[in-house]
């Protein structure tokens, strides 16, 4: 049976961007805009807030500043159909004067993507935010690298200063296994007490799905997928799997099979993303995935001498 509380946020465009520089096309993100609104999903990222004086506009697409007369025009004439708009800020890559007043905005929640050590800059961003009028959320990154007490500390510093929606459990390197999966949520339940808990896995060893039924089973309510898990690296929880999971009547997944057979397929001769070697060994390992991606990107054979990788990953003391 479906749980209402439960809200899905559609992070392709923003996630997906991680994997090409952002580089999507207009005519790419309105199809997926327009068929995520058309499913029923209750947010949909669009990419980015993120400063210019951290990402060149000459290296990075449109969607990782998400200016809003971009973000007008990939939304313009569309129904939103209830869908709210959300953009991205990295606590550590984001001004706050980059956010306009929300009656100047077409972004309806801001969420803001962290380290446990850059709690005190999410805070400030998340607060500018709402103060604004946003909906906020703050999403903890690398949790597999996080411990106590210092999360323990984020977590109640959050839960304390904070008018967030959500705090994420977000597991950048897919390291994670359900055990894990049901401890976390539990200790965020322990110090988030006015706000629900939001899961955000990464599909290295091919549990982005499986982790995610297991953060709805502990109690999460804010849940990430992705268009055919397209991601950075291994990529995401497949939305198309996740609402067919939930059977809230709400949702109607045909708008995303469409979009996904169109727009997102072809995307594959551009982008590569998905289960590989390369990325399940840096999941089994808890790692960074940049050298899996380097790797995986490098081409001929040397692509597919998977030992000599696992070698580098184990020798090398810097990763």
């Amino acid at each position: 049976m479906y749980r209402p509380d439960i809200k899905v946020v559609d992070c392709t465009i923003r996630d997906g961007g991680l994997a090409n520089n952002s580089y999507f096309t207009m005519d790419a993100v309105r199809a997926v805009y327009k068929a995520v609104c058309e499913s029923g999903v209750d947010y949909v990222e669009l990419g980015y807030r993120n400063s210019k004086k951290f990402f060149s506009p000459e290296k990075y697409g449109l969607w990782r500043f998400c200016d809003e007369d971009v973000l007008r025009q990939a939304t313009e004439g569309i129904d939103p159909r209830g869908t709210k708009l959300s953009v991205m800020q990295d606590s550590h890559k984001a001004d706050p004067d980059d956010v306009l007043p929300k009656e100047k905005s077409v972004v309806d929640m801001i969420r803001v993507a962290t380290y446990v050590k850059d709690v005190d800059k999410a805070i400030r961003l998340a607060n500018n935010a709402t103060e604004k009028g946003y909906e906020t959320t703050i999403n903890i990154m690398a949790i597999s690298h996080e411990g106590s007490p210092f999360l323990e500390e984020a977590l109640d510093q959050i839960e304390k200063e904070t008018n967030a929606l959500a705090v994420y459990i977000v597991d950048s390197f897919g390291a994670l296994y359900s055990e894990t999966v049901h401890y976390l949520v539990e200790k965020y339940q322990m110090y988030v007490k006015t706000k629900e808990i939001g899961v955000h896995f990464h599909n290295n060893q091919q549990l982005a799905f499986a982790n995610t039924v297991e953060g709805v089973i502990k109690g999460a309510n804010f849940l990430d997928g992705t268009l055919y898990g397209l991601g950075r690296a291994a990529g995401n929880c497949p939305i198309e799997l996740l609402l067919s999971f939930l059977k809230n009547p709400k949702f109607n997944v045909l708008p995303l099979l469409d979009v996904i057979g169109k727009t997102i397929i072809p995307l594959r001769e551009q982008i590569e993303w998905g289960y590989t070697i390369p990325y399940m060994l840096s999941g089994v390992l808890d790692r960074h995935p940049q050298l899996s991606m380097q790797w995986v990107e490098s081409g001929g054979p040397r692509k597919h001498d998977y030992v000599e990788f696992y070698r580098q990953l184990t020798e090398d003391p810097e990763q």
